[in-house]
């Protein structure tokens, strides 16, 4: 058990970095190591909502820091923050009757996808060009998928929004600060719905690795922020795909 701690405690501080240079809010980092040393045969339920729990923290701690950088653009927040929303309640509802082993495959693909993508596709590692505003369809449409996936998978979001904000021209640091607030409404909609569903009193979250998660994550936001300004912007995104290769790599092999 203590060593299960001091893991979850070194993921933590590992999610809060990732969560102010990447946006992640913590899911990528999180999900794989509560899946590993859970006891738990719903191994990645136990996981999925654990990290969403963890992110509502996370990312509202992130946010903050970035609107006072003066990161935060309000056009490409909203409304697409409001369909995230919708979608996410959708999402959450779904993975409560997915299978574990399924949950576990998706998120795999998931990542091989978004990974293959942003390699093979123009625009994510190349410097951006001049931002362009979110259009109709991506705002609606792609928020209520965006909210879906992250929710279905605990991740946030952040893996879609961080290519589609690249894409449109922003730079990394600019991308993945508004991914954290993003990602708030997918946590807390995810939250809600797994903590009601599943066999224990607290649904399928695990409040003691999330507390652990928590002590180690809090700090490290505070002297991520500190290092994210000074990140080359083609550095940043190179680092951006690494990180989502090893969170695939803990998951296909755990």
């Amino acid at each position: 058990m203590l060593t299960s701690i001091l893991v979850l405690l070194l993921f933590g501080c590992l999610s809060g970095v990732t969560t102010v240079l990447f946006g992640f809010g913590g899911g990528f980092v999180t999900v794989p190591v509560v899946a590993a040393v859970t006891s738990r045969g719903d191994a990645m339920h136990v996981a999925v909502a654990t990290s969403t729990a963890v992110m509502i923290v996370n990312a509202v701690s992130a946010t903050v820091l970035q609107a006072r950088a003066g990161r935060l653009r309000r056009d490409y927040l909203w409304p697409l923050a409001a369909f995230v929303a919708v979608g996410a309640l959708a999402g959450s509802a779904a993975a409560s009757f997915a299978g574990d082993g399924l949950l576990r495959v998706l998120f795999v693909v998931y990542l091989a996808v978004t990974i293959v993508d942003s390699l093979a596709r123009g625009g994510f590692l190349h410097p951006p060009g001049e931002p362009r505003p979110l259009n109709k369809l991506t705002t609606t449409a792609g928020g209520v998928g965006i909210g879906a996936v992250a929710s279905f998978l605990g991740v946030g979001g952040s893996v879609l929004t961080v290519p589609l904000l690249r894409r449109k021209g922003l730079p990394m640091a600019d991308a993945t600060a508004m991914a954290n607030p993003l990602s708030v409404p997918v946590a807390v909609v995810a939250t809600a719905v797994y903590a009601t569903a599943g066999s224990g009193a607290t649904g399928y979250l695990d409040p003691v690795a999330a507390a652990a998660l928590l002590a180690g994550s809090l700090p490290a936001i505070a002297l991520a922020r500190k290092v994210a300004d000074r990140l080359p912007d083609r550095v940043h995104a190179v680092a951006y795909v690494a990180l989502l290769a090893a969170a695939l790599i803990a998951v296909a092999v755990s």
